[in-house]
């Protein structure tokens, strides 16, 4: 497929059709690698890697935990 560089800023920008990407499940915004390879200019996804929920709080340490809480008394048909 054949598309046309155009002017971006500093840079030249390319569009991607639509439903490469959809075929993709490319979304506004995701990244993307970009190499090259002598005279390819290769486009790759990057391997999402999930992140366990033990990773995610490796580095919290309370710091946001609210001081002053309370439950207070009922004030509706509340079930305590």
């Amino acid at each position: 497929m054949q598309v046309r560089l155009q002017k971006w800023g500093n840079s030249l920008g390319i569009r991607i059709p639509s439903s490469m990407l959809k075929s993709l499940n490319i979304k506004n915004n995701e990244i993307v690698n970009i190499e090259q390879e002598e005279d390819k200019i290769i486009i790759t996804i990057p391997k999402k890697r999930k992140i366990s929920l033990k990773e995610k709080f490796n580095n919290y340490h309370g710091d946001n935990l609210a001081k002053d809480f309370s439950w207070d008394d009922p004030v509706g048909k509340e079930i305590w």
